[in-house]
């Protein structure tokens, strides 16, 4: 399908595409005429990718581990160790962000953004 039809059934837009074909996200190939033509699977993908991102997952970490899952023998087990990791760098975030917070509050009233209360 060429890349219009992709936008419509993707609901993205022809510069988001065009963009995941930089990076490697989708891959279409060009006919002669110079239009890309995708496969049907790149909707599904296309979800995958919306899917994922919403999750928190960044498009380099899509891409990274797109082709595992897809030659993954078992895909179910395989997103759950995607989705244990993942939990474990928000984990390791959120107690860099209390530990930020906390430095912070310290800091409220001192006068001094440099100084902690004491």
């Amino acid at each position: 399908m060429r890349i219009g039809e992709l936008a419509a059934r993707s609901g993205m837009t022809k510069d988001t595409l065009r963009f995941y074909e930089k990076i490697g996200l989708v891959t279409g190939e060009r006919l002669a005429n110079g239009y890309r033509d995708f496969p049907p699977e790149t909707v599904t993908w296309l979800q995958y990718v919306r899917t994922a991102q919403t999750l928190g997952f960044s498009l380099a970490e899509i891409a990274r581990t797109g082709e595992e899952l897809r030659e993954a023998p078992n895909t179910a087990e395989a997103l759950s160790a995607l989705f244990e990791e993942k939990i474990k760098v928000i984990d390791a975030r959120m107690t860099q962000l209390a530990a930020l917070r906390a430095d912070l509050e310290a800091r409220v009233g001192t006068g001094c953004p440099l100084r902690a209360a004491g």
